[in-house]
C-alpha cells in the first residue's frame, strides 16, 4: 500500500477512536496489533479499553488541530485534542470537571493495509495543570 492508502487507514481509526466506536478496529487492525503507549492494556482489546476510557471522560472530544506525516510504512498525526474532562481522577490524582486542550502526538505503523504498531504521547502535564488538579 501507499502512503495515501496508509494515511486513511490510520483517519479511520482516529475517527472512530474520537466517536468512542472500536468496533470496526477489528478490520483495520492486525490480530497482533501492539500498542506501546499503553503496555499496562495489551493488545488490540487493550486498546478498545482505552479508547473506552477517553470517550467516557471526554465524551465531547474533538481533534482542534491535525498535522499528518507519512512516509514509508509510518503515518504520525500531531494534533490537538480539545474536550470537557468529565473524570473525578486521573492517574490517582482526584480531578475537578473542565474544559481542557491537550496537545498530543500519535505514530502508528501499517503492514498489509492494516495498523499494527502504535505509539502516542500526550500532555498529560499540562491538563492536569489546566483542571487545577496540580
Amino acid at each position: 500500500m501507499g502512503i495515501e492508502e496508509n494515511k486513511a487507514v490510520v483517519r479511520r481509526f482516529m475517527a472512530a477512536a474520537m466517536a468512542g466506536d472500536s468496533s470496526g478496529f477489528d478490520e483495520i487492525c492486525a490480530p497482533d496489533f501492539v500498542n506501546h503507549a499503553a503496555p499496562q492494556r495489551p493488545g488490540l482489546q487493550g486498546m478498545k479499553d482505552v479508547v473506552a476510557f477517553s470517550t467516557r471522560m471526554q465524551p465531547d472530544q474533538r481533534l482542534v488541530e491535525q498535522h499528518w506525516v507519512a512516509e514509508g510504512d509510518l503515518v504520525v498525526l500531531y494534533g490537538v485534542r480539545a474536550a470537557t474532562w468529565k473524570g473525578t481522577e486521573f492517574r490517582g490524582i482526584a480531578t475537578p470537571e473542565g474544559e481542557v486542550s491537550v496537545e498530543m502526538a500519535h505514530m502508528f505503523r501499517i503492514q498489509d493495509g492494516m495498523i499494527c504498531e502504535h505509539w502516542a504521547v500526550r500532555d498529560d502535564l499540562g491538563m492536569m495543570q489546566q483542571l487545577g488538579a496540580l
